[in-house]
């Protein structure tokens, strides 16, 4: 059944080119070094996890609900021999040579990635069995008192009760594995688990690297895989790099320690006892999976990853990775279909926070858990005593320094501490004041020891900013601006400026002793400023992150051979910040849960852990209260007695969601996953197609016109019949009504209520919050919401192909009165070309810009509706568009890992702007690249037109828009739009994009 209604499609947004003789082809073969691409082929056919038997001559695979997939089973090999030998078909049928296969995909989706021109991948769209090929993506890579600030340590708690994660296997995909760290040692208390013998442990490849020790895997790190066939085909491996999967930077081994790591691991960082760190799962087992390289990783080897992942048994995937906002990615769909066979799935939401909808992909889709970063109480302090007895606080890992000359960087170099630009004239032997911004953090500290100087003060440029606790290469204290600045007013007014630092050099191995600077972070939680905010902006209904957790000082693992010059080598230990740091606790949690109920698919864990969580959360700026796009449903909160009622583990009711649900989702986002045929049968079974009505723990709605109605379904999962009553905080300016409103429901029944939202007097197009909690029985089941009024709803873009052509859509009412609609265009692109090389610290606006990797295009805009800029280049390089006002402002950017760039402005005022091209990362410079453009006049005119609609609006009604085009040229792509107004003027606009073949 499932491969009659679920064929499943890959979308992916980056293609790799690359000039290759190690390929050959057969039959119409290239050129000579004609280009090759890393694709995706996805056959049409189920994967192993959701096959259903109805294939003769093969048995159903799909494990039962609560069950893994038994790799070993004979129906399994022989399905995914069948399925291998389609891939191996599709590619003879195309006449390409079989080498040219990088991996096949069998569990979590059905295909295979190769390297191929063109020209072969378009045959191979024409076969029957292919549903489509695409191209392939960049993804980057985005504890010690957690479990005690969790409440996870006391009496009655989680590990109290024995929930550990005993014998709960944890998929780790990053950087690799430090195998020999003691967080991943096993004492003999691990039992084996025969079912996960055999599973390589990918060490010791001293040919490449003298320092890739062979190591025997155990019964805690249970294997230990390289999947970088695609990095390591196209990039190849650097010298520094472990070509295995050993991890070259210790980001993964981190984010493993924090998930898994054993319990009581002596830390300590430069020789300073920092006292004992746990993993959130102590007891849950590992396999490691390095799916990225220096610089990144392809979605073809993370896809393969999860692909492996999900074929090994794992109960459990942490992916603290991510790109630009995505919904169907190789990832994100291989995701899909690893929660469908229960696996539970955290991942980082990403560090670019605090602007508005900054969520990277895949954590932008619904079946994974999001998870943003915060503070925890305990803060690793270092002191500046100034040589006028004053004393200024702020964060330290390191050492401290005695008494010395402090220097400001302004007068030695430049405030900033770039690399190379620090006088050792003027800095040696000195503790020097840096300014952070333009550089990496570690790469100051680099530059003042490379200067001859003995310690560094480094301060923000605001005091809303987190203060974080890298491994620097001198001693150094991070902290906020106004110390920082008081402390450069007294360089200038003191004609013998000094400094000390002292930081925590007193610790035993408990943590006591520390000369009182292990402090506690005041107002804790509060949101880390980069951590990546809502709204989510490739799916607005869905309120983004999940949940937010430690993310901010989080000490746990490291690998003593980090990137060259990027933190100091030796070191098994480091506490940093991020997203990625965040997402392990998660995944721990997950592991605990795993235990706890099995049975449990991976959407339930997901509610329990969001309907329990607490909204004590301040933002950055360390008073506001934080609000459900910054932290979710709230902070994670398994802590508390886990046989309590309303505990993480007894959560009363949960929201779930299937394979059924998340497929009408996308068919509701028209993102093409699954065939037409398959949306039209969810559709005739009544599952919902809007994205709001996806059965999330969470209350989303982009567009209000006037009223809405969203509709959820509730699961007892407790062990007696409940009795609840709805507890509405409504969005300010709106009414809700939820019916019914008062439930009884039975251990193992669901009941669906509607939730009704009425715009009041809400400012149209401000997004509000409110909750919804369902309380009663001895529980509370909470649940975020964020409403946003319209005055209409409408698709914001529809799309048409072919020189003469018709398009129509639906518009939704909010208000009643007058309305008009207008076409605008239809635009061709206007193209700008050149080409670009590398800017050597990546970074713009920075000091050291040249015409070489940042180039500057003067960009005038005058009676403008609507502009889009877009370019993309397939490919390992990775180009940024940034565009200025006339004042030199920044006013929009896109930064996406690697080269799909775009930005969109509506209604921008008249201004001669600059448009910037930015050379991120070109391994191959000089690169030619042509900017796409398209303005859209806001006077109506040209060959679109308007064929009929609303004469007036009235509220609550529905209208419909046609449009239609004639004689437009072939091998353009156009844009327009179709302008909404009322008595005041305009409303809003509907882009019509049309490609002519």
């Amino acid at each position: 059944m499932y491969r009659k209604i679920f064929n499943f499609i890959l979308i992916v947004v980056m293609a790799l080119s690359i000039s290759s003789a190690a390929f050959a082809q057969t039959g119409d073969a290239p050129p000579p070094q004609a280009p090759v691409k890393s694709y995706i082929v996805v056959m049409r056919d189920d994967p192993i996890a959701t096959y259903e038997g109805d294939i003769a001559g093969f048995e159903a695979t799909r494990p039962s609900m609560g069950s893994k997939i038994d790799k070993t089973s004979q129906g399994i090999k022989e399905y995914g021999e069948f399925l291998r030998e389609q891939h191996a078909a599709s590619l003879r049928d195309a006449q390409v040579n079989p080498a040219a296969k990088v991996h096949d995909y069998t569990f979590a989706l059905n295909g295979y990635s190769a390297l191929l021109t063109d020209a072969q991948a378009e045959k191979l769209r024409s076969q029957k069995g292919v549903l489509m090929v695409l191209e392939d993506q960049m993804r980057y890579k985005q504890t010690d008192s957690s479990a005690d600030f969790m409440r996870l340590t006391i009496r009655g708690g989680a590990y109290d009760s024995g929930f550990t994660g005993e014998d709960v296997v944890v998929g780790i995909i990053d950087t690799g594995i430090w195998p020999e760290h003691p967080s991943f040692a096993d004492d003999g208390s691990y039992t084996p688990l025969p079912e996960y013998a055999g599973i390589p442990c990918e060490f010791g490849n001293t040919a490449h690297n003298p320092d890739d020790a062979p190591f025997t895997c155990n019964n805690k790190l249970l294997g230990a895989r390289q999947m970088l066939n695609t990095y390591r085909a196209l990039i190849g491996a650097d010298p520094d790099e472990f070509d295995s999967a050993r991890d070259d930077d210790g980001h993964g081994t981190h984010t493993a320690s924090t998930t898994a790591g054993n319990a009581g691991v002596e830390a300590s960082i430069f020789g300073i006892p920092r006292g004992t760190i746990s993993g959130i799962a102590p007891r849950a087992r590992i396999i490691a999976y390095k799916g990225l390289g220096n610089l990144g990783g392809f979605t073809s080897d993370l896809a393969e990853a999860i692909d492996q992942a999900v074929a090994d048994g794992v109960d459990v995937i942490n992916y603290s990775i991510g790109g630009g906002p995505s919904l169907a990615g190789a990832d994100d769909i291989a995701f899909l279909f690893a929660a469908d066979a229960g696996v539970f799935v955290a991942t980082s939401a990403g560090n670019s926070g605090p602007g508005a909808a900054t969520i990277g992909g895949p954590a932008t889709v619904p079946w994974v858990t999001s998870v943003g970063a915060s503070t925890q109480s305990r803060f690793f302090e270092g002191i500046v005593k100034l040589g006028n007895g004053q004393l200024f606080s702020g964060a330290s890992i390191t050492p401290g320094v005695g008494m010395a000359p402090l220097v400001d960087a302004e007068f030695a170099g430049g405030d900033l501490c770039a690399p190379g630009t620090l006088d050792p004239a003027m800095v040696s032997g000195k503790i020097v004041l840096c300014r952070r911004g333009g550089f990496a953090r570690a790469a100051k500290s680099l530059a003042v020891a490379q200067a001859g100087g003995v310690g560094m003060i480094m301060y923000n440029n605001d005091d809303v900013d987190n203060l974080f606790t890298d491994n620097h290469w001198v001693p150094s204290v991070h902290m906020d601006n106004s110390p920082g600045l008081a402390i450069k007013a007294y360089i200038a007014a003191d004609p013998n400026p000094r400094a000390e630092i002292v930081t925590s050099e007193g610790c035993d191995n408990q943590g006591n002793n520390c000369r009182n600077l292990i402090g506690r972070w005041k107002n804790a939680p509060t949101m880390a400023i980069f951590s990546s905010r809502g709204p989510n902006p490739v799916a607005p209904d869905l309120i983004k992150p999940d949940v937010t957790a430690p993310g901010v000082q989080i000490l746990a693992g490291n690998s003593p051979f980090p990137e060259p010059n990027s933190t100091p080598p030796g070191e098994l230990f480091q506490a940093i910040a991020g997203t990625s740091m965040s997402s392990p606790h998660v995944a721990g949690i997950f592991a605990l849960l795993k235990q706890a109920h099995p049975e449990w698919t991976a959407a339930m864990a997901k509610s329990a852990l969001m309907t329990t969580a607490y909204q004590r959360v301040r933002d950055n700026d360390r008073v506001s209260q934080a609000d459900p796009f910054a932290m979710g449903a709230g902070h994670v909160n398994p802590g508390g007695r886990w046989s309590r009622n309303g505990s993480i583990n007894r959560p009363g009711l949960v929201y779930d969601a299937g394979l059924f649900e998340y497929a009408a989702f996308t068919c509701g986002m028209d993102l093409g996953v699954f065939t037409p045929g398959s949306c039209d049968f969810l559709a005739n079974i009544g599952v919902p197609f809007e994205p709001y009505n996806l059965n999330l723990p969470s209350i989303g709605v982009a567009e209000v016109p006037g009223s809405q109605t969203v509709y959820r379904t509730v699961t007892n999962v407790a062990d007696r019949q409940l009795k609840m009553a709805a507890v509405v905080d409504a969005p300010e300016g709106y009414s809700v009504t939820v019916s019914p409103n008062r439930i009884i429901i039975n251990p193992g029944d669901s009941v669906t209520f509607a939730v009704t939202f009425t715009n009041e007097n809400a400012p149209v197009g401000e997004w509000r919050f409110g909750s919804l909690m369902w309380r009663g029985s001895g529980y509370r089941v909470y649940s975020p919401i964020a409403v946003k009024g319209s005055l209409f709803k409408t698709p914001s873009e529809v799309t048409g192909t072919g020189a003469d052509g018709t398009a129509s859509f639906d518009i939704n009412f909010g208000y009643t009165g007058e309305y008009s609609a207008a076409a605008h265009g239809l635009e061709a692109p206007i193209l700008t070309s050149d080409e670009i090389g590398q800017d050597p610290d990546q970074t713009y606006p920075s000091p050291d810009d040249s015409p070489v990797g940042v180039q500057k295009w003067d960009f005038p805009i005058s009676g403008a509706a609507f502009v889009r800029i877009k370019l993309v280049i397939p490919g390992p390089d990775d180009i940024d568009l940034y565009l200025e006002d006339s004042a030199g402002n920044i006013i929009a950017s896109s930064t996406s890992g690697g080269t799909d760039e775009l930005i969109e402005l509506t209604s921008p005022p008249d201004d001669t702007y600059t448009l910037v091209v930015h050379g991120w990362s070109i391994p191959d410079a000089p690169l030619p690249y042509t900017v796409s453009t398209w303005i859209v006049s806001q006077t109506p005119g040209g060959s679109l037109n308007i064929d009929s609609a609303p004469a007036s609006a009235v509220n609550g009604t529905t209208g419909t828009v046609q449009v239609s085009w004639s004689g437009l040229a072939a091998g353009t792509e156009y844009l327009g739009a179709v302008s909404h107004s009322d008595s005041s003027g305009l409303l809003g606009l509907t882009l019509v994009d049309v490609t002519v073949p």
